[in-house]
């Protein structure tokens, strides 16, 4: 129990105490500033920056569980999942989590323009090569009603080349002096879409047409047709070499780039495969995430040799795996697994019995928390302290504290998985070992911003033959049409007449290239969440506005709705062999089970992939015993 709380009389229920949802509440259809909502993370704030501890009067709800679980993202919903399968269906799972809507970064955008639902993801995209995945994760996909194959027909391949839309890169006038589109990427980043096709410009006429000085265009064409082969390395050294140098420092020094609307293209041009800016990434990161000068596949294949790297993507999962492309994304993103996973334990919250079933159910949300439920998800509920009844090498049990609405709870449990942020666990565990303490401190979380824009048409789009348009100098440095995903009672936008949701994706970096990560992550991290809506409002106006011809596209006619998921602790950050070595380390110390509390959560992996946050939830399932 948190200290200075005054602890009310045991016996009240959450339902006394917690006022039944809305019916009408029902967060994947809001627009405005979602992710991190404003308001979910002001009690976790005030814990950790401020040490709180006295949250008021605390109500003792007369509920135990066989488990809690801190954390509804799909480890946290995967976790109550595994530990059902484990334990028995019968036994009480419940699931806190401090934002107002489940599946973590897995979030589910909907936009209803003139009565069309467009759907898109909000965060969480795509699963990634799921066939080279382990057989548990393999088979938890199965269990919940995913079935891997209906992707080959469900994702259209050849949309982009039937609408004759390419990867594009958009000049903007405030960094390059003028508005303008050129019909190539300049970089390999795109190539990642399945269909997107390659540039029918060759590197020389895009070069001419980019808006950059003489000086400038030089530059950018000696980058262009830079790679390994400028690099004074001995081949069986070059492996090692390029993952201890860095990408700027080969810009710079090997190539002679020093023009500033060059350096930009170039760090802007991993955008969210890297999670940060391409001014910190090694050579070797560089090539894999197809920076500018780069194209990864080639590369890839003349250094290790064609079968060693088919082997290598085939067995540990890749993006350019020939028989696994990246194709595996629902219409709302992996929004669909947490769905799935919140209809296998709560049967009533909607219709369906598997994903195609499930793409366009309305899910109740009113039914998420029911007493009567053996699984129950409680949403707007901030964890701010767990603990043992008693020494945690023998306790039977562990006591939760939450704030809901102002309030504060106790609820009781025979364990709990902590599947939230990891740096948060030491602030809500305070009696954690002290290496393990410290260790859960050092993990970092990179920023992340999903725009979506509900779009009444996609005219201005077809015009400029965009599928995908890099923009450097811009807040969000990749606009896209969504993935073309039909599935079950859900169509994919078909005509440019009709309307649709686009994505424009944000990964923010610090204002000064070459700022060691961490600490361009927390400068963006600030700037981010002190922005308004009227701001990103307007980013998007300028941006759209100025890459889309006049005329055919008019902000205020033609621009239904739009949803800024700001995620303010996104992507984890596993550091590298230029910064930050050893936070691999850390993540496997951080992790270690305490008594009757275990961790779950991709920091504990460390990494990104929706795969692993799965993986992470069974180890610390399978902790408790």
């Amino acid at each position: 129990m948190a200290a200075g709380a005054y602890m009310l009389p045991f016996g009240c229920t959450s339902d006394a105490i917690l006022a039944a949802l809305e019916p009408s509440y029902y967060p994947p259809a809001l627009t405005g500033l979602r992710g991190s909502q404003p308001g979910s993370n002001i009690h976790a704030h005030s814990r950790a920056w401020g040490n709180k501890s006295d949250w008021g009067p605390t109500t003792n709800l007369k509920e135990e569980y066989d488990l809690i679980v801190v954390g509804g993202g799909i480890s946290g919903l995967s976790a109550a999942y595994f530990f059902q399968k484990e334990h028995g269906k019968d036994k009480k799972v419940l699931i806190l989590d401090n934002h107002d809507d489940f599946g973590g970064h897995a979030r589910r955008n909907e936009h209803m323009i003139n009565g069309d639902l467009r759907l898109t993801n909000g965060g969480s995209q795509t699963f990634v090569s799921p066939h080279a995945r382990s057989e548990l994760v393999l088979t938890l996909l199965k269990e919940i009603g995913i079935d891997l194959d209906q992707f080959k027909t469900a994702y259209d391949v050849n949309f982009y080349k039937r609408n004759k839309l390419g990867a594009i890169t958009y000049f903007n006038k405030q960094m390059f002096g003028e508005d303008k589109v050129v019909k190539h990427p300049y970089c390999n980043y795109p190539w990642w879409v399945e269909g997107l096709p390659r540039p029918e410009i060759s590197h020389e006429e895009a070069v001419q047409q980019a808006p950059l000085s003489e000086k400038g265009k030089e530059q950018l064409l000696r980058v262009l047709n830079g790679g390994l082969h400028v690099l004074d390395v001995p081949r069986e050294e070059l492996e090692d070499y390029i993952y201890s140098r860095s990408y700027f420092d080969y810009l710079k020094t090997n190539l002679r780039v020093d023009d500033p609307g060059v350096l930009e293209m170039a760090r802007t041009s991993c955008s969210d495969w890297a999670g940060g800016g391409a001014d910190v990434l090694s050579i070797g990161e560089a090539i894999d995430c197809g920076a500018l000068g780069f194209d990864p596949v080639p590369t890839w294949k003349d250094l290790m040799g064609e079968e060693a790297f088919q082997t290598e993507v085939r067995e540990h999962g890749n993006l350019f795996a020939e028989e696994d492309p990246y194709i595996h994304h629902f219409p709302d993103g992996n929004a669909t697994i947490a769905r799935m996973l919140v209809k296998k334990m709560i049967p009533n919250v909607g219709t369906g019995d598997n994903a195609k079933e499930i793409v366009t159910s309305k899910f109740n949300y009113a039914e998420l928390d029911k007493s009567s439920n053996v699984v129950q998800i409680r949403l707007n509920s901030t964890v701010v302290n767990v603990k043992h009844g008693s020494d945690p090498n023998s306790s039977s049990d562990v006591f939760v504290n939450y704030i809901n609405d102002n309030t504060s709870y106790q609820v009781k449990a025979k364990g709990v998985v902590m599947a939230c942020y990891n740096r948060m666990i030491p602030h809500i565990v305070s009696d954690l070992p002290k290496e393990q303490d410290a260790a859960l401190r050092r993990s970092v979380k990179i920023p992340l911003q999903y725009t979506t824009v509900g779009l009444k048409n996609w005219r201005a789009i077809k015009e400029i033959e965009m599928g995908m348009a890099m923009s450097p100098g811009n807040m969000h440095q990749v606009v896209m049409m969504d993935f073309p995903v039909s599935m079950g009672g859900y169509e994919f936008t078909k005509t440019p007449n009709d309307p649709c949701a686009i994505q424009m994706i944000a990964c923010p970096f610090g204002d000064f290239a070459g700022t060691p990560p961490i600490e361009q992550f927390r400068e963006a991290r600030y700037r981010m969440i002190n922005l308004q809506l009227e701001d990103y409002e307007n980013e998007v106006r300028a941006h759209l506005s100025g890459m889309l011809p006049k005329g055919l596209f008019e902000f205020d006619r033609d621009v239904e709705s739009i949803t800024v998921n700001r995620w303010a602790h996104g992507y984890v950050y596993s550091g590298s062999r230029l910064y930050d070595s050893d936070l691999r380390g850390m993540a496997k110390i951080g992790r270690q089970p305490f008594g009757r509390i275990t961790i779950a959560n991709i920091d504990s992996a460390p990494s990104s992939y929706a795969h692993a946050a799965i993986k992470q939830a069974w180890r610390a399932v399978k902790e408790l015993g």
